[in-house]
């Protein structure tokens, strides 16, 4: 063996003994999480859905409003942010990886100097005056794994980028139901304009019909101004739904970044009632949600970090290494007389240090569990939120049933006391208890759908988009 070989027989050798080494800390498991195998509630046979698509908004089948969410997700400056840090974690993630491997750094340097003969204590004989040291070295230094810190390291680093993936998956998501969101109360709104001009236009009917009959002496003046009163507010009610509408315009246009957006009105009850899940849906879907894997990769991140606390209670050996040549001459450089090299190995421990490194492991250790219990709560959040979303879906198609009764009874009566009124068989407050009534039951059945549809976007935001059979989710 040759003496310029050892060192990196060396060097090779304690490598292999690093991968091979120990790793300190725990090795990460899933903690479980206790849920009900189910959730709550059944839905009707003729209304669930086997599967849902990812992309769960096509479901309502409005070319605006796909055309608007995938604008979102395409320009978003929320999404543009995320995919930054995602980008941000993998540079990172090749930080942290480049520590397994050795440094190599090339230097050079030349030199000439020159010397005096006048001094105290002058050169030996035959010492040029004027010499010149050229030097090039290849430098390497490289820290052995011995105790997994490095790898450690690496798998947080590792689970930081995957979270950042998963960050975005929730921010995507979150974009996608806001835009759907505000779409759903843009038209609503549009329909309560509707509605409410219709009104308007009722009242403005009927506060013809009491002048006339104020001037011809059949009424008092009094319902003349009730009548105006009436009017007045069925305006101010329609510029009250005209401002609301353009701030959800606004917020659509931000959303989409399309800040001239102007969308021409539409109709809310031509949108279908959202697909609802086959009943029995099992509660394991929720790992699908992004914001549950990204509470994972953090717990996985703590616990990495312990391992790296404890290496720290550890030696650390380092490796460092030279090889190079040296001349007076250029040519020289790169002879044998003029190869050099040298070959150190480092180690160091800790001896006395007041017992902080045992408690930077207890402040790993403590971040652990609070990342374990933020995971516990992501999940049974989660449950809480598919269950809000089942039941609101339930039950506000129950109350639109109801809801459109009620506004056929108000229509009914509002016509049988304008005919009670115009005959003489009874007083103006009545056709005026019975305009109030329709419009108050038309509002609320327009907003019963809404609140309808947005209960359906809830329900696909919580269980991270959609769902699958459970054969097709379990092949995934």
């Amino acid at each position: 063996m040759s003496a310029a070989g050892l060192p990196l027989r060396i060097a090779a050798a304690l490598c292999l003994l690093a991968l091979g080494g120990c790793m300190v800390g725990p090795d990460y498991e899933r903690p479980s999480v206790a849920l009900p195998g189910a959730f709550p509630g059944a839905v009707p046979a003729d209304t669930a859905s086997n599967a849902v698509d990812h992309e769960w908004w096509q479901l309502f089948g409005d070319p605006v409003l796909n055309e608007l969410v995938g604008a979102a997700l395409e320009s978003n400056t929320d999404i543009a942010q995320a995919v930054a840090r995602i980008e941000e974690a993998d540079a990172n993630l090749r930080v942290v990886r480049a520590a397994l491997f050795p440094e190599i750094d090339l230097s050079g340097n030349a030199n000439r100097t020159a010397f005096s003969n006048t001094v105290a204590s002058p050169p030996s004989p035959g010492t040029p005056s004027v010499r010149n040291d050229l030097r090039l070295v290849l430098s390497s230094s490289f820290e052995v794994d011995f105790w997994g810190k490095l790898r450690r390291a690496s798998e947080g680093a590792r689970a930081q980028q995957l979270g950042t993936r998963y960050a975005k998956d929730v921010v995507t998501l979150s974009i996608a139901a806001l835009t759907t969101q505000t779409y759903f109360s843009l038209r609503s709104l549009d329909a309560q304009i509707a509605a409410t001009r219709g009104t308007l236009t009722t009242r403005e009917d009927t506060l013809a019909i009491v002048r006339r009959r104020a001037e011809a002496g059949l009424t008092s003046d009094l319902e003349v101004r009730q009548a105006e009163g009436t009017r007045s507010d069925a305006a101010l009610q329609l510029d009250e739904f005209l401002r609301q509408r353009a701030l959800a315009e606004h917020l659509l246009a931000t959303l989409t970044a399309r800040l001239d957006l102007a969308l021409p009105p539409g109709d809310i009850a031509q949108l279908p009632v959202p697909a609802l899940p086959p009943a029995g849906l099992p509660s394991r879907l929720l790992e699908r949600r992004p914001d549950i894997r990204q509470a994972e990769q953090d717990l996985i991140t703590a616990n990495a970090q312990i391992g790296v606390a404890k290496a720290q209670l550890f030696p650390t050996i380092t490796l460092t290494g030279d090889f190079g040549g040296e001349s007076k001459a250029l040519a020289g450089l790169f002879t044998v007389p003029g190869r050099i090299w040298t070959f150190a190995a480092g180690l160091s421990a800790p001896i006395f240090e007041a017992g902080k490194l045992r408690a930077l492991v207890d402040v790993q250790y403590a971040r652990q569990r609070q990342s374990l219990a933020s995971y516990q709560k992501t999940i049974q959040t989660a449950f809480r939120e598919v269950s809000d979303a089942l039941t609101n879906v339930r039950q506000y198609a129950a109350l639109e049933n109801d809801a459109q009764a009620s506004t056929d009874a108000a229509r009914a009566a509002l016509r049988l006391a304008n005919r009670r009124y115009e005959a003489g068989y009874s007083g103006f407050l009545e056709v005026l208890d019975s305009q109030r009534s329709v419009n108050a039951a038309e509002l609320a059945l327009i907003r019963t759908r809404q609140n309808l549809l947005s209960a359906g976007v809830d329900l696909m935001k919580a269980l991270g988009g959609g769902w699958e059979p459970e054969q097709r989710a379990a092949q995934r």
